[in-house]
């Protein structure tokens, strides 16, 4: 996949501009059906222009998630920095997911189909979005790094992944939730991360321990084992 162009002050002002065209032209007539050539149009820029700053429709989409990620570790700053319970951590960061990305909801709406494709470079498991994965599941080991629970070394080493595989699902049933002001989705945020820390709290028994490393080792098998 190409490069895109390096960033100034002026091409920042240029990428946004394109990008918001993008949005709004994914979120009227759908990801699949909107061409570079008629955001180009909406941005009021060239079409070489466009490509210049963002080489193709995908390299878009990626731009909208480094987006929606940046506000969401922004909003989440001071929550992670006064507060050491984990439940407490958790639900605001994952809270925060959903309503930072809700003015984006019909977009999201638009590109889930591609995203869910695995042959897509939009999958967020594929390695186009790799660099933005690992600095997500790298705020997921502040969440848990930063709070007073104690956690076994082993399960501490793959709770960011399983963390970030969680918020993945909070966002596919967000797209869906159809409820007054995405209710549904903040109550089920609510019941599954009081779950979550429930679950790590009674990891430390031993009568678990064995369940604890066949469950740790299948995530570690599907995390090193080459795909395909």
């Amino acid at each position: 996949m190409a490069i895109a162009a390096p960033k100034t002050r002026r091409g920042e002002t240029s990428r946004a501009v394109i990008l918001k065209a993008a949005l709004d032209l994914f979120q009227e007539h759908g990801y699949e059906a909107t061409t570079m050539r008629a955001i180009a149009d909406r941005a009021g820029v060239s079409l070489g222009s466009s490509y210049h700053y963002f080489p193709s429709k995908e390299h878009l989409v990626l731009e909208f998630y480094r987006h929606t990620h940046e506000l969401h570790a922004a909003a989440i700053a001071p929550l992670l920095s006064r507060e050491k319970d984990l439940s407490t951590r958790l639900r605001g960061t994952i809270r925060a997911v959903v309503v930072t990305c809700e003015p984006f909801h019909a977009v999201a709406g638009s590109i889930f189909s591609t995203v869910a494709n695995p042959a897509s470079p939009l999958n967020p498991f594929g390695g186009a979005a790799k660099p933005l994965r690992d600095e997500v599941v790298e705020l997921y080991a502040e969440v848990v790094s930063g709070s007073g629970a104690r956690i076994p070394k082993d399960i501490a080493e793959f709770l960011p992944l399983i963390l970030w595989l969680y918020q993945m699902g909070i966002l596919y049933f967000w797209i869906f939730d159809r409820s007054p002001g995405r209710l549904r989705t903040l109550e089920v945020i609510d019941e599954t991360t009081e779950l979550i820390v429930r679950l790590i709290s009674l990891a430390n028994l031993p009568v678990l321990r064995g369940s604890r490393n066949r469950i740790l080792g299948l995530i570690k098998d599907i995390v090193e084992r080459p795909q395909g």
